[in-house]
């Protein structure tokens, strides 16, 4: 009994000398499951679902972001509790030394790493709710609200959280056991002081890396591009693997830092010897920390991208709006007319100028469509696809003020100035009177450009001959006008909205529909004995209770164009979005921050004994800051220089891939994410700052 006591005591003795490693273990697995179960709340959450479109790059961003978050909080992990059972060894190896036998050790030890980690687990994941909670009212008050930005839980985000523990959890339990499998007892004891170096490969590893690595991205972007123009196939799931190469270059750049560093050492190859040792003994866990970082910084980057690469161009096009007020609707629609919009103004003092209406129609349009065959397709030319907005040449001058000649039997497409518009169609044949069925036979002729008129259903201009003649007999379904006109003076953001309110009020329910249900598309597909995909999908569905909401504003098929409401709630319109993309960054840039911070306090202390060796014999505190400070920088330089230029590089390419070239606003764009990695960089830096003087301070060098 006496000597049960005394190894309890004993073995109660050794884990409080050892807390130290215990909190850094609790605390690792606290921030990895706050940072999981933090995003995958948001992830989850109705409020962001209802934003981000279903198969949407925006969603597929989100998505694509988190698995990056979560490899980086599972490697983090498994580094942390490396780290833990590195010092426990200690302990369980002195009680071997004094007769406990790992049955005897075996409960307590289970029972350690349970409660450790369990506790610290369970701990984060309730964490994570108010974490997000406090950041988006943080959010909301500071920055932009609206009735989108309420936010709400869906409790099934914890398959995810729980997953995590359980990972976590089991990992632990299984380190045990193995370490209790153990039995050499001596090897225990010194595993705290055992090195884990790499393989040293040449100096060529890094210059290797980065081409590996540029090579790895540029073959995993464009591999679905190639899956298109070569085997019109729909890429498959699993294509994402050709982004492998990625992580074996970075491996290798990583290894490169670790083992030779970056800077030539041709003049003085002893300078800064000790650190470059220090990192290179501990190799292994250090290149695995580096490429955790090294993710981590790049998703954040990645994400806080996404707000100028789209806000830029939306702020531009807002600024460029030839009209103040354009919009259309269909003529079966009761909308006010301009008396009763001036009468409207009058209220808010406004009156109008550059007033100006024409009518148009909606044609079925013919084109080359895809035609699936499961996972592949092939290009068919389809006599309804679509359908299509038609103006006459008359109609188009006096709306947009320039001059054009369409010839008989041809048509112009309408795109934006600068042609990147996705809506346009040059391989019609006929254009179809969907009441009469009469057909016109037609080539393209070119393009007309106009911004106002490229949306998500085309614009094209006929003769006016030919307008006339097509146009014949259609109902007032398939009719519709356009009206754009200026104020004549300073807008009224409260008129705006009024007018707003006034004209989707106006509507019945049979234009309760999004820009892209298409109903040629619908009738040819019913005649053919088929379910048109928009009637039961429910991406297809907008409300005009919901005239606030962004998917309204973005998807309604009749939305107008206001400028100054435009330019005031396109922030609150996508504020959702935008909040999830700067959550990503600041969820990715904190635990990018909390592995280097790790990372450099376990270097450095585990090491201690090195610098109270080298001030024994006589180094200088300057000396000594020196190695901290060169030890520190590699492992935040490297990883915040290759993870920023990674994603700048990328960024790019996407800009570049979306129609083959960059035009003005991306170019605004760049230039703005350029600015933001300069921020990003002076942040870093100041951790980094932070970091060296608190490992000075626990040296004992400061």
């Amino acid at each position: 009994m006496t000597q049960t006591f005394h190894m309890k005591a004993m073995e109660r003795k050794l884990q409080r000398a050892d807390r130290k490693q215990s909190v850094l273990y609790l605390f690792c697995n606290f921030m990895a499951l706050t940072i999981i179960s933090a995003y995958s709340a948001l992830m989850f959450s109705p409020t962001v679902q209802r934003v981000f479109p279903e198969g949407g790059d925006s969603r597929k961003q989100m998505y694509m972001i988190f698995v990056m978050t979560l490899i980086g909080c599972v490697v983090f992990t498994i580094y942390a509790l490396g780290l833990f059972f590195r010092h426990k060894s200690g302990q369980l190896g002195i009680l071997m030394a004094l007769g406990a036998s790992r049955k005897r050790l075996a409960p307590g030890l289970f029972r350690e790493v349970f409660f450790l980690s369990g506790v610290s687990a369970a701990a984060g994941i309730v964490a994570g709710f108010p974490f997000v909670w406090i950041i988006w009212q943080g959010f909301r008050l500071i920055l932009v609200d609206s009735s989108d930005m309420a936010l709400s839980f869906d409790f099934r985000c914890l398959s995810v959280s729980l997953s995590f523990l359980i990972l976590v959890v089991g990992f632990a339990c299984l380190t045990a056991w193995r370490y209790l499998k153990r039995t050499d007892i001596m090897e225990v004891i010194r595993e705290e002081h055992i090195n884990e170096p790499v393989k040293e490969l040449g100096r060529w590893c890094g210059p290797v890396g980065f081409l590996v690595l540029f090579l790895g991205a540029v073959l995993g972007y464009s591999a679905p591009y190639f899956c298109h123009i070569w085997f019109s196939l729909y890429p498959p799931e699993w294509i994402g693997v050709l982004y492998a190469p990625v992580f074996a270059g970075l491996y290798m750049v990583m290894l490169h830092t670790v083992v030779h560093g970056w800077k030539s050492r041709k003049k003085n190859p002893y300078r800064n010897i000790i650190s470059r040792s220090m990192m290179k003994f501990q190799g292994r866990q250090t290149v695995n920390n580096l490429i955790v970082v090294t993710v981590l910084i790049a998703g954040g980057c990645f994400a806080i991208f996404y707000l100028p690469g789209n806000g830029i161009p939306a702020i531009v096009r807002y600024a460029r709006q030839p009209y103040d007020y354009f919009y259309n609707y269909r003529a079966d629609q009761d909308i006010p007319g301009r008396e009763e919009i001036e009468a409207l103004g009058e209220e808010y003092e406004l009156t109008f100028k550059d007033w100006e209406e024409c009518d148009y129609i909606v044609l079925g349009m013919g084109g080359d469509g895809m035609i699936e065959e499961g996972r592949r397709y092939h290009v068919e030319y389809i006599p309804l696809l679509g359908e299509e907005k038609i103006l006459s040449e008359d109609a188009y001058c006096a709306l947009t003020g320039q001059e054009i000649d369409v010839k008989p039997g041809t048509y112009m497409n309408l795109t934006n100035e600068e042609e990147t518009s996705l809506y346009t169609n040059k391989t019609a044949k006929e254009f179809t009177n969907m009441v009469t069925r009469e057909q016109l036979f037609t080539e393209f002729a070119g393009y007309a450009h106009y911004d106002l008129l490229t949306g998500e259903v085309g614009c094209s201009v006929l003769d006016n001959d030919d307008y006339a003649r097509i146009s014949e007999s259609l109902t007032d379904e398939w009719r519709g006008r356009m009206v754009r006109f200026n104020v004549d003076g300073e807008d009224s953001y409260s008129f705006a909205n009024a007018f707003y309110r006034l004209f989707v009020s106006s509507f019945d329910e049979s234009c309760e529909y999004a820009s892209f249900y298409d109903r040629v598309q619908k009738i040819r597909e019913n005649e053919a004995g088929q379910v048109y995909w928009g009637d039961t999908d429910s991406m297809s569905k907008v409300s005009y209770e919901q005239s606030d909401s962004f998917v309204f504003r973005q998807w309604w098929a009749y939305q107008p164009s206001f400028r100054i409401l435009d330019q005031n709630d396109y922030l609150c319109n996508m504020a959702v979005m935008f909040m999830m993309f700067l959550f990503i960054f600041i969820v990715c840039m904190i635990t990018a921050l909390v592995v280097c911070y790790t990372r450099c306090q376990t270097i450095a202390l585990n090491n201690r004994y090195i610098f109270e060796d080298l001030k024994k014999l006589g180094a200088p505190p300057a000396f000594l800051k020196n190695e901290v400070k060169s030890q520190c920088g590699n492992v935040f330089r490297t990883p915040a220089l290759v993870g920023t230029t990674a994603m700048y590089v990328l960024f790019i390419m996407i800009l570049y891939g979306n129609d083959g070239r960059i035009v003005q606003t991306e170019w605004f764009a760049m230039l703005v994410c350029l600015a933001l990695l300069v921020v990003i960089g002076l942040g870093i830096y100041t951790v980094y700052r932070a970091t060296v003087r608190n490992v000075e301070r626990r040296l004992g060098i400061g």
